[in-house]
């Protein structure tokens, strides 16, 4: 713990006390040494004179109170000064209990015990509150996220989009968005097994992450089908992305032990603004026709969606 006071006697004093129950004690001779000392390693409980020249100690409390990057620290003011009104002007700077001089050493050892008892329990709380939060960041990534290629999911991915579109609708500025699918891939799964087309699938979605910028956002649309939404990017922009992908893809060599895997993939791109696209949904439909054709006419290839014949239009 830490005394506080300005008069050395009563320091020493203190310590002897406290030190011969078994507590290890700090001593700070005015505010300024007392607030340093918190920062530099905080006790886990201050005993503090109120009446000290300079930083008094109920500045002390108030800025220990207030310090968002202390833990809790319980407060005991010590003071000659036992008017109520000092009690409640110590108690409203934040210090948690106060007691007047002179007093009981038992008294005051009672209270500083009762003080780490809420200290400890407090403590424990802390702890339980940051477990509860990364559980709770925990549970909410996985109710996003596709649990084998760690993209964002299905679900997650139309949320995402209809975020995007309105933000588009309403800057003005474009969005593009990219489905992108791996060509022959069921015959992957049928002569190899599910496990080699499992590892096709993460490292094409580690492919996507490679490629996309940071405010890029890439899914799982579903079997081997990928999403990318390209925020204030428009279609040609977004038709390089797609190219880069499909570059990329086709010049990676899938490996699952001893099997080595070539593999290509084609794409659709679409961006907003676009004639007859008032809605997220009419996007993807646009984006996914345009895909529709790359597989109708060769596969491993990018078809944007102004692009597409007079039949898909």
């Amino acid at each position: 713990m830490l005394v506080v006071d300005d008069l050395p006697d009563n320091v020493e004093i203190l310590r002897a006390r406290l030190e011969s129950r078994g507590y290890l004690v700090a001593t700070a001779s005015n505010g300024e040494e007392a607030l340093a000392s918190v920062h530099a390693e905080p006790p886990q409980l201050i005993l503090c004179d109120v009446m000290m020249p300079g930083i008094d100690g109920y500045e002390v409390s108030r800025r220990i109170k207030h310090d968002d990057t202390l833990p809790f620290i319980p407060i005991i003011l010590v003071t000659a000064l036992g008017e109520t009104e000092h009690i409640v002007q110590g108690l409203n700077t934040g210090a948690d209990d106060y007691i007047a001089k002179p007093y009981h050493f038992n008294e005051l050892e009672a209270r500083v015990r009762a003080m780490l008892r809420i200290k400890r329990l407090q403590d424990e709380l802390d702890q339980k509150n940051r477990e509860l939060e990364v559980a709770n960041k925990r549970l909410r990534k996985l109710s996003i996220t596709d649990g084998l290629t760690e993209l964002f999911n299905h679900r997650h991915v139309h949320e995402l989009l209809r975020d995007e579109f309105e933000r588009s609708r309403r800057s003005g500025e474009p969005l593009g968005v990219t489905m992108i699918d791996l060509d022959r891939f069921k015959a992957i799964n049928d002569t190899y097994g599910h496990p080699t087309g499992d590892v096709v699938l993460y490292e094409t979605a580690r492919i996507l992450r490679e490629t996309a910028r940071e405010i890029d956002m890439v899914g799982r649309y579903g079997g081997e089908e990928f999403i990318a939404i390209l925020p204030n990017t428009g279609e040609e922009e977004a038709a390089r992305f797609a190219e880069r992908v499909r570059e990329a893809v086709e010049s990676h060599v899938y490996r699952d032990e001893d099997t080595e895997i070539r593999m290509t993939c084609s794409s659709g791109v679409a961006s907003f603004p676009m004639d007859a696209v008032d809605s997220p949904e009419a996007l993807l439909k646009e984006a996914d026709e345009a895909l529709y054709e790359a597989k109708e006419s060769g596969r491993n290839r990018v078809i944007r969606a102004t692009q597409k014949t007079p039949a898909q239009a």
